[in-house]
């Protein structure tokens, strides 16, 4: 959420940067400021109402230690006016409160200076590419075909249990899921996250912390009758341990990291590449999650970029990165990198992982703080990645090392699943 002091000071800038997401934002916040002036002025009467009471109070209390009742009974007798104008004007500033927080609940983060404006993905940037396509001497099967062939992945098991969107992994095809799991989070932990484990639904207040909610675009499952959401992101969970928080000095960097399943109800996305593992309702992923100083957060996206980098050539995938237009990028983020890996057989890119921060965004939603050297209380940044999502990652792999007697496994999960090939 932009902060309101922000808003009142680069309005202009404010409403620049948002024509780079085709926002014309201007409207939302002349009403932000015109509320916010008539807050200013309301909570400026109820405190002079305030102030009065209470000097009213130490004068009944000097009037009757003196003994003179009647003067000081006179003058209670006007604070039951007083009291009735103070409560008035407290529930009006409170009300001006609540407009102005959701008014700003609607307006999305300012992109960054280096995001480019544009429509939709066909617009972003690519920034770096790595690897090559492979090559067959025979047409290789898409994973759906693959996964069907060796008894990996049960698709028509998922639809017949849960519905369309969520598979059944059996045999081998379980234990690749969870090397690679361990795999993600064993180089988590050696890039210096502290491995968590966390609630797989969240409230009302850690949606609203991170961005999640309100839910513009009907994601996330919502369990009506304990008014709880499914996790559409181990972010959510992750970033909300330190809502409410005040870390009590500027020398901080906080990295965790945690695998999840995710929940996801895709609205809108239907006919929109579902075939296999390409979009589904329910994926597991490991997440990593940054909260930053200020001035370490451009350092830190850099590290976590290079670290997906790093996992990605670990595997041997080809693989590119682009940096979002200003039109693709998600209603949090003030900036993102997405990662592709090259499909061998569908013949086209599929994304793996959104690496993102969000600078005050999220913090100023969280309330999450922290006291610099002048012992003054500053927002934080946060940041995020998937480090890595699997189901894509499952896809490229299996369909990029298929060969006609099977499916090679890279060497460097060799160690977790325990065998070298599928076949």
């Amino acid at each position: 959420m932009l902060e309101i002091t922000r808003i009142r000071a680069e309005k202009e800038v404010i409403v620049e940067g948002m024509k780079k997401r085709n926002l014309d934002v201007t409207p939302f916040l002349d009403s932000i400021l015109e509320k916010d002036e008539q807050w200013r002025s309301k909570k400026t009467e109820m405190e002079t109402v305030s102030a009065h009471l209470n000097g009213l109070a130490k004068e009944i209390g000097l009037l009757f230690k003196s003994g003179k009742v009647d003067e000081a009974n006179q003058a209670k007798a006007k604070t039951t006016s007083l009291k009735e104008s103070e409560a008035g004007l407290k529930t009006e500033v409170e009300a001006f409160e609540n407009e102005i927080q959701e008014l700003l609940y609607q307006i999305p983060n300012l992109p960054n200076k280096l995001v480019k404006a544009g429509k939709s993905e066909l617009d972003n940037e690519t920034v770096f590419e790595a690897g090559k396509e492979p090559a067959f001497n025979f047409e290789p099967l898409p994973h759906w075909e693959l996964a069907s062939k060796y008894n990996l992945i049960d698709f028509e098991l998922g639809v017949k249990i849960s519905g369309a969107g969520f598979p059944v992994y059996r045999g081998k095809g379980a234990k690749l899921q969870r090397a690679l799991i361990n795999f993600f989070l064993n180089e988590a932990e050696n890039a210096g996250y502290e491995e968590t484990q966390v609630p797989l639904v969240v409230n009302e207040a850690s949606g609203i912390g991170t961005g999640q909610l309100p839910d513009k675009e009907g994601q996330m499952y919502h369990c009506q009758i304990d008014d709880l959401y499914l996790i559409p992101t181990a972010e959510v969970p992750l970033t909300n341990i330190y809502r409410d928080v005040i870390l009590p000095d500027e020398n901080y960097s906080i990295k965790l990291t945690g695998y999840t399943p995710c929940f996801r109800r895709e609205a809108g996305s239907y006919g929109k590449d579902v075939r296999g593992l390409n979009r589904l309702h329910q994926f597991d992923k490991v997440e990593i999650v940054r909260i930053e100083h200020p001035d370490n957060s451009a350092k830190a996206l850099d590290e976590m970029v290079d670290h997906v980098k790093g996992i990605l050539e670990k595997l041997g995938l080809q693989y590119r990165i682009l940096r979002l237009c200003g039109g693709d990028m998600s209603f949090a983020s003030a900036m993102t990198y997405d990662f592709e890996v090259y499909s061998a057989a569908q013949k086209k890119w599929l994304e793996v992982s959104s690496v993102s921060r969000f600078d005050t965004f999220q913090s100023n939603r969280l309330k999450l703080r922290f006291k610099n050297e002048d012992k003054k209380t500053q927002l934080c940044h946060t940041l995020n990645g998937s480090a890595l999502a699997l189901p894509r990652i499952v896809a490229a792999l299996m369909e990029n090392f298929q060969t006609e007697k099977g499916i090679e496994i890279p060497e460097v999960l060799r160690g977790f699943t325990g065998f070298d090939r599928i076949d």
